[in-house]
């Protein structure tokens, strides 16, 4: 497996390997995505294949068209030296037809979306009563999306004696239930804590009026010039209209929303995981099962109304062991979120200040030095063909002075934008902070800093939340 990137087995595969291999009991896996847990589940269903046998032996389920691929990808790049071993994936958006043939030639192991498998299901194309194992992955998105049904049809379309196994990022009241209804005996493993975000990720906030929302997340782009991440927002107009704006004001940025047929969807993706996009704003739906590595950020452009939806939108940084940042974006009204989502999800919330105009222009001409300075020295194709008479008069400069005058004509375009600049951020109001009492976070207006809040809080206080409802005369 080295051939494949595999050196030391992740927390996730050490425990879940064995249990598949051993195939005795079944497995409730908790644990977020980037972890490792195709790998996991993959090579031990991989190992007890029977090549030789045409029939489906092994049906894995995931909530949307692009993780179904990635696993897919994934099992193929496993099986390479696995002869007569044949993977398929069934998924939405794409020709039944084609994938209905694909089954019927042999399929030992299917990749499938809830809803495609279904349409198969009813059309009784797929086959699945020598099904040995199950495999529900993302299983918290897939009932957030709606698919409890038809998890619940799939699974009663599947021999009894199976060994199932159940991934999820969070155990919701609903996991548990499927767990309770279609598991015998589950072996649990937790990888973290339970409902938990990842602790490799840095959870960092910003205060600042809702009117410079836009101008806030542009400046940590500039600031971050390795900036490479997803952007959350609330609804599809917002998402376009913000990917719209960053793309006018020169930003390689672009969007996910429900509106985008498949192939737009697939060619955003493309230059997305290409990286010729370093901002995808998206909406919580349409982003469901996207795994991209190397993503250094997270911004919530609004925070979710759930503890899931904050944990799924974070743990897509920090894959694999590397560190990540999600920032919150918060106008002065939403500040009180953050306590309810550091209680619940076992976070702890840094104040992070939006950089000053000029402290954005210090950090783009340092990296442009930087930059400048490492770049090769070997003679490109393109300085070749310039002709002796245009670079004699570069010629007839002394060092110091053609260094200041590149220098000068670089610090023109960064300060244009951020010459007159204000600061943007936003003194709380002690009842604003977390919801709580003065001095229960320490100040906002400490030490500036990008990695690091301070913060002091009294291990005395309590704090309950009241949903009162509304009464019907």
């Amino acid at each position: 497996m080295s051939s494949l990137g595999f050196e030391e087995p992740t927390d996730i595969q050490k425990q879940a390997i064995p249990v598949f291999l051993k195939a005795e009991r079944d497995l409730i896996a908790l644990a977020q995505t980037g972890t490792g847990k195709t790998a996991a589940f993959g090579l031990p269903i991989l190992q007890n294949i029977d090549p030789g046998s045409p029939v489906t032996q092994a049906l894995i389920i995931s909530p949307t068209r692009e993780l179904c691929l990635q696993i897919t990808n994934d099992l193929k790049k496993f099986a390479v030296e696995m002869r007569g071993t044949k993977i398929v994936a069934v998924y939405g958006g794409s020709s039944i037809i084609n994938q209905i043939k694909d089954i019927k030639s042999g399929a030992q192991v299917i990749v499938a979306t809830p809803g495609r498998l279904m349409d198969l299901i009813d059309r009784k194309a797929v086959k699945l009563q020598n099904v040995q194992v199950v495999v529900l992955d993302e299983a918290d998105e897939m009932l957030n999306m709606g698919f409890r049904e038809d998890m619940e049809s799939i699974l009663s379309h599947t021999p009894d004696e199976k060994i199932t196994g159940l991934f999820s990022a969070t155990m919701s009241p609903d996991i548990r239930r499927i767990a309770n209804d279609y598991l015998k005996d589950p072996i649990e493993i937790t990888i973290g804590r339970k409902n938990t975000a990842q602790q490799n990720i840095t959870h960092q906030y910003s205060v600042v009026h809702a009117k410079d929302k836009y101008s806030a997340l542009k400046r940590i782009m500039d600031f971050h010039e390795d900036f490479y991440g997803i952007i959350f927002c609330t609804t599809k107009i917002e998402t376009q209209e913000l990917s719209d704006h960053l793309v006018r004001d020169g930003y390689s940025a672009d969007c996910l929303h429900g509106d985008l047929a498949q192939a737009q969807r697939d060619k955003v993706m493309h230059r997305f995981r290409h990286k010729a996009i370093k901002a995808l704003l998206a909406t919580d739906v349409a982003a469901r099962g996207i795994d991209v590595k190397n993503l250094t950020h997270i911004i919530h452009y609004h925070l979710p109304d759930d503890i899931e939806n904050y944990t799924h939108r974070s743990g897509r940084t920090a894959r694999a062991g590397q560190k990540g940042y999600s920032i919150a974006l918060l106008h002065t009204k939403e500040a009180y979120k953050l306590h309810q989502i550091e209680k619940l999800a076992g976070v702890r919330f840094e104040k992070y200040l939006i950089p000053k105009g000029e402290e954005v222009i210090q950090t783009r001409v340092k990296n442009f030095i930087e930059e400048f300075t490492a770049s090769s020295e070997e003679t490109s194709d393109e300085s070749k063909a310039f002709k002796n008479e245009w670079i004699w008069p570069l010629m007839q400069m002394s060092k110091e002075e053609l260094v200041q005058r590149i220098l000068q004509s670089e610090l023109k375009k960064i300060t244009a934008q951020y010459a007159h600049s204000t600061d943007l951020n936003v003194e709380e109001r002690p009842k604003e902070k977390f919801g709580k009492s003065s001095g229960d976070y320490g100040s906002a207006s400490g030490s500036r800093s990008r990695t690091q809040g301070q913060r002091s809080r009294s291990g005395n206080d309590v704090r309950l939340f009241v949903n009162l409802g509304k009464k019907t005369v």
